[in-house]
């Protein structure tokens, strides 16, 4: 059995961590690639912990980033993320993650893959590779490294860290071509074995599929403790996902979707705004927020919201007709959207140019965890 030993970096960006890595680092071969990458995280496993490999069990850190100096004109670096199935260890290339994404101007920096000054700002211009799309991070740095320190604080991380500023520009359409794939703003959609449901299917930083909570017999206060030990219930989302991805264009059956689709789109569901207590034991109190959400990643209820998951909901909101303004009482405009989730509020701007997205930004924290060598057995 052959052992790799690779130069890798783990970071945390927003909620998630990830392995990130250059490139070049790495096998050329793709499949020789992926195998070597779903083993450095622990997969395939089918006990569902990871111990023997860099993931923890949970798709928030089940995540690799592949990160290269690009040749695009006007872009810095390229970023490809992939997301790896903890018992299958299939990697879907699908989609971003967009907390992750506060992490590769950071990672950037370190790999002096950009110049940045020594002590300031930091700007980096990301070509994301597997939407299409390009980001722009702005990053403090101190003593020519990505600083560690600050005092921006976000639900479902529990130090503060230093601030990354992202704007996503023109973020629609980056799987399908659209904004919203089926040309309609709501869309009515037959699962078997669930029935008829009304839907959003907008694409916008990653595909998203948006249901109104009350369709599902839930009200969007849910917890992933509990939640996610409901198996009829999470198979039921999940075909209503499947039949989602099938009539955005994305798959060619509701099993393709669920076989090689796993991560995108991603399926949340709303409701009017309501207390609950956030996963600390914070009071989340109603007129703090918009709405409520919730998320599924990877067939499990997420333990806050992913950034792309955010960046759909927030044009959905943003956009006369969808599910999330209807909810709204009327397209949001002139401010952040804010919303619940279980770990906390998340606030996110979208730009508007007439109708289209010209840009979403939000802020997330980001910190380099650990740096060395990944040790991989692998034949």
């Amino acid at each position: 059995m052959a052992l790799h030993r690779i130069v890798a970096t783990l970071l945390r960006g927003g909620t998630s961590k990830g392995v990130f890595m250059r490139a070049d680092a790495l096998p050329a071969d793709p499949a020789l690639r992926d195998a070597l990458l779903a083993r450095l995280i622990g997969s395939p496993d089918p006990y569902g912990r990871q111990i023997d490999g860099l993931g923890t069990g949970i798709s928030s850190t089940s995540k690799v980033v592949l990160v290269s100096k690009s040749s695009r004109p006007g872009c810095d670096v390229d970023y490809l993320f992939g997301h790896v199935g903890i018992e299958d260890g299939r990697i879907d290339w699908s989609g971003n993650c967009g907390n992750l994404s506060a992490a590769v101007g950071p990672f950037a920096v370190l790999e002096g893959l950009v110049e940045a000054p020594r002590d300031g700002q930091a700007t980096v211009r990301i070509w994301q590779a597997n939407t299409g799309k390009v980001i722009v991070a702005e990053l403090p740095v101190r003593d020519g490294l990505p600083d560690q320190s600050g005092d921006f604080r976000m639900d479902g991380v529990a130090f503060a860290g230093a601030p990354v500023r992202l704007d996503f520009l023109d973020p629609a359409g980056g799987a399908s071509g659209a904004l919203f794939p089926t040309g309609r703003r709501v869309d009515r959609l037959e699962v078997p074995g669930v029935g008829a449901l009304e839907v959003t299917l907008i694409d916008a930083g990653n595909p998203l599929v948006i249901v109104m909570a009350a369709a599902l017999g839930l009200d969007a206060r849910e917890m992933p403790a509990g939640f996610n030990d409901r198996a009829g219930l999470l198979a039921r989302i999940e075909a209503v996902r499947a039949a989602a991805t099938v009539a955005m264009g994305l798959a060619a059956s509701a099993e393709a979707a669920t076989r090689e689709r796993p991560s995108n789109p991603k399926l949340c569901w709303i409701a009017p705004p309501a207390d609950y207590l956030a996963a600390d034991g914070t009071p989340v109190a109603a007129e703090r927020i918009d709405l409520a959400a919730r998320i599924v990643s990877m067939g499990k209820l997420h333990h806050g919201f992913t950034g792309t998951g955010t960046i759909a909901l927030a044009a959905a909101a943003a956009l006369e007709g969808t599910l999330a303004s209807g909810l709204l009482g009327a397209p949001l405009a002139g401010r952040p959207l804010r919303f619940g989730h279980p770990s906390g509020v998340n606030e996110i701007e979208t730009v508007l140019d007439g109708e289209r997205v010209a840009a979403s930004r939000l802020v997330r924290s980001a910190r380099v965890l650990m740096r060395g060598e990944a040790w991989v057995p692998l034949d």
